[in-house]
Formats: structure tokens, C-alpha cells, sequence
């Protein structure tokens, strides 16, 4: 608190999960700071409730041994984690990339020079509004799953393997390993594919990685 505080931020802290949960209702925040370890409601949990009522943005705070933690928190649309212990200013620079690409699309809305949507059959994506709609309903991504279906829909029929598509979307100074896509590519297909199991767009190339199928 004191650091973000010191960098111009308005913090509010909660300490359990029924109040962070209260606060972030009443006060529409920007940006969740999440620690997994809360009394009562669970951080993952928090997060999970969070997700069903938007898409703010959540950094989740987790166990440098506890990689399910992990796991499960990017798959309840965390945007990004950052493992104890860790240093004040490291987490600040976390919460300033993370509130950069959630701001992209207000920036992009202004950009003369915006490009047209990209349209696969009934879903369309456009990468400098930063939106998604599937039969002309919008689709509710985090920043980081709009990123990685952004940048495989400008690349259609191209194969990426995990780690590329690691070194193209995350930061340089992110800590999960390649393992981390899969879980977002699996949330992606659970909001525009029409069967997951059987994905149209985001298909899966054995033994190789991903590619979007246009």
C-alpha cells in the first residue's frame, strides 16, 4: 500500500475476503491486488467472483511453492501472478503493465491510423479497439487473453509453439513457464468455441502448439 501509495495510486486495503469483495463492489477499482491467503473467502475464490461480475484486471499474489495456486488462479482469469517474496517495487511495476494493457483500448479507440477488425465466420477481433464479439455478442476477455487471441488471429494458419507465444505475449519478467498458455488457451476456447472439446478457431497441433484456424 504504501509504495503504489507513493506512486499516485488510491488504495484502498481489505483484509479477508468478504471485505475485499465488499470494497471492490462499492469501489470499482481500477486494478485487484489478490493475495491467495486470505482468512474466509479464499483469494482464488475471490477471484472467481470477481470474474463473474467483470473484467477488472487481478494480480494474484501466491506461494513461491504453491504452482496450483497458480495454475488455478490463471484459470479463473487472473491476469497475471507475482510469487512471495518479492520486492514493493516490483510488484508497482506489475500493477503499472497490467493497467497498460488494460487501458490499450481507449488509446487505440483515438489512433487515426486504427485498422479494421479481423472476421472469421461469427467471430471477429479487432486488435486495436480491443474487442471481441461471437454473432455479434461481445466476448469478455482479460487483457492477456485478448492479447494471445489477438496476436494467433493476425497470424492465421501459422503454428506457434508454447514458448513462443510466451516470449511474444507475457513480459519478460514473468515467472510461469510455458504451461501458462495452455490454461489461457483453454479458457479462450470455453468463451468462442461453440464445443471446446472440438475447437474450430484455437486448435491444438500435437507435439508442436497452437494455431488459429481462419
Amino acid at each position: 500500500e504504501r509504495y503504489l501509495r507513493r506512486d499516485g495510486y488510491d488504495v484502498e486495503v481489505a483484509h479477508d475476503g468478504n471485505e475485499g469483495l465488499a470494497a471492490y463492489r462499492r469501489r470499482s477499482p481500477d486494478l485487484v491486488v489478490l493475495d491467495v491467503m486470505l482468512p474466509g473467502i479464499d483469494g482464488l475464490e475471490v477471484c472467481q467472483r470477481i470474474r463473474e461480475e467483470g473484467s477488472t484486471p487481478v494480480i494474484l499474489l501466491t506461494a513461491r511453492d504453491r504452482e496450483a495456486d497458480k495454475i488455478n488462479g490463471l484459470g479463473l482469469g487472473a491476469d497475471d501472478y507475482v510469487t512471495k517474496p518479492f520486492s514493493p517495487r516490483e510488484l508497482v511495476a506489475r500493477v503499472e503493465a497490467v493497467l497498460r494493457r488494460a487501458a490499450a483500448p481507449a488509446r487505440a479507440a483515438a489512433d487515426p491510423a486504427a485498422r479494421g477488425a479481423l472476421r472469421f465466420g461469427d467471430l471477429e477481433v479487432d486488435p486495436v479497439r480491443r474487442t471481441v464479439f461471437l454473432r455479434g455478442e461481445p466476448v469478455a476477455l482479460t487483457a492477456r487473453e485478448f492479447d494471445l487471441l489477438a496476436y494467433l488471429a493476425e497470424h492465421p494458419g501459422r503454428v506457434f509453439s508454447r514458448e513462443q507465444l510466451m516470449d511474444a505475449i507475457w513480459d519478460e519478467d514473468f515467472e510461469g513457464d510455458a504451461g501458462t498458455v495452455t490454461v489461457h488457451v483453454r479458457r479462450l476456447r470455453t468463451k468462442i468455441e461453440q464445443d471446446p472439446s472440438r475447437p474450430v478457431y484455437l486448435r491444438t497441433v500435437w507435439g508442436v502448439g497452437y494455431k488459429f484456424e481462419g
